[in-house]
């Protein structure tokens, strides 16, 4: 332990290092982007011929990747809105030095104080320290990418650039280690054993209705999903309105809406999440929609919606193939396609959550008017949020395209049989 704090301990060489590091961020960050790669291969060749050496580098960079990507968090982002953008901006390699800058980052917190979304987006990326030392990991890193110590100093440069200049947006849930588990606890104790065993029947039915090429079945499967999905939320619902016990309100996650057809894919998610008791909120030029909701709800959009876009993605190939051999419009027939489709499942969803609330309303007067206050609140929080946004029309250009997507969509039909 003693060997340890010595060789993390920084020296006033370190330190002077460390502030050029971030001193040729500072300047990257000021360059115009024709002049961005000169003065990126400037910092990155003095850096790397630094005469306190390649370990006392290494050390900088995680230092400096560390408080980089903490303020990307406490300005809103998430590990998974990092790693979207800085793969649609960056190279393969700088994608891989981000995961790695966000596992050093990482290791700063308990994993019970991250929070499931968070260290789930940990395991997705999978964010880990592989690395023995901190003085050996540019080393280790330049090794298993078969860069040059030039190359690995600007790749490092070039990630923590773009990491730094991201702006302030809203936060969706707490930072990394400010969950408790006690939070954990009580939302576990709320839901019971059952929430568990019902989002995996959700999951598995879904699964099966992506996996199947026959549209009865899959239609079945949806049908039975979304009928759990809607019973679920509604007892989630009760069980809250019923509750000694403080109850969260209404919170945010972020799922990614990635080109190509990007406005298309937030017109379903925002369907899905509508019909589900949320709110969605895209923002374009980060490749991610804000879904707004109580957090039962939240995991279901989720689930649907990726479910949706997996049906509705390989239905367009089908019927895109055809139309293929007869049109070189193949762009204008996909977007059309998945706007339609939109459109179709947005009526539907709709229906089968009124026709199930309706159903449970039967069996407990409260179920409309804990709804509506729960619609109330997730609409509050959302405008807090989000207190300008603008509408974004959606018109399809392929007539075919959209009459195939309709009929995609009236194959999903989600309201299940008696």
């Amino acid at each position: 332990m003693a060997k340890r704090d010595k060789r993390q301990r920084e020296l006033p060489e370190e330190a002077r290092l460390r502030e050029a590091v971030e001193e040729a961020l500072r300047g990257l960050r000021a360059q115009a982007p024709d002049d961005l790669d000169d003065a990126l291969y400037a910092a990155a060749s003095a850096l790397s011929a630094a005469p306190a050496g390649w370990e006392a580098v290494s050390r900088s960079v995680l230092r400096v990747a560390g408080t980089t990507v903490r303020r990307a968090w406490e300005y809103g982002w998430q590990p998974a809105d990092v790693l979207r953008l800085v793969r649609r901006e960056l190279t393969p390699a700088e994608v891989r030095f981000a995961v790695d800058a966000i596992a050093a980052e990482a290791r700063r917190y308990a994993p019970d104080t991250l929070g499931a979304r968070w260290a789930a987006q940990l395991a997705d990326a999978d964010a880990r320290v592989w690395w023995e030392a901190d003085d050996t990991f540019l080393e280790g890193f330049a090794g298993r990418e078969r860069l040059s110590r030039f190359e690995t100093t600007a790749c490092a440069l070039g990630t923590l650039r773009l990491i730094g200049t991201l702006p302030r947006i809203g936060a969706a849930g707490p930072l990394p280690g400010a969950a408790h588990a006690r939070s954990v606890g009580r939302a576990e104790a709320r839901t019971g054993a059952i929430a568990p065993r019902m989002l995996a029947r959700i999951r598995a039915l879904l699964a099966k209705a992506e996996s199947t090429e026959f549209a009865e079945e899959a239609e079945a499967l949806s049908a039975k999903a979304q009928e759990l999905m809607a019973r679920h939320s509604i007892d989630e619902a009760l069980v809250a309105a019923h509750s000694t016990e403080p109850v969260d309100g209404p919170t945010a996650c972020r799922i990614g809406v990635e080109g190509p057809y990007e406005s298309a894919k937030a017109l379903l998610l925002d369907a899905v999440a509508v019909a589900n008791h949320c709110r969605a909120v895209w923002s374009s030029e980060y490749d991610f929609s804000t879904v707004v909701g109580f957090e039962a709800d939240l995991e279901l959009v989720e689930l649907m919606y990726t479910s949706l876009l997996v049906q509705a993605t390989a239905a367009m190939r089908r019927a895109g193939d055809a139309h293929h051999a007869r049109s070189r419009r193949t762009r204008d027939f996909r977007q059309s396609f998945l706007i339609a489709y939109a459109a179709r499942i947005r009526d539907r969803l709709s229906d089968a959550a009124r026709d199930v609330a309706a159903e449970a309303e039967q069996e407990d007067r409260e179920v409309l008017p804990v709804l509506a206050a729960r619609d109330v609140a997730v609409g509050e929080t959302a405008e807090r949020l989000f207190p300008t946004t603008t509408a974004h029309r959606l018109k399809g250009r392929d007539a075919e395209g959209w009459a195939r997507g309709e009929e995609a969509a009236d194959a999903a039909v989600l309201r299940g049989r008696k």
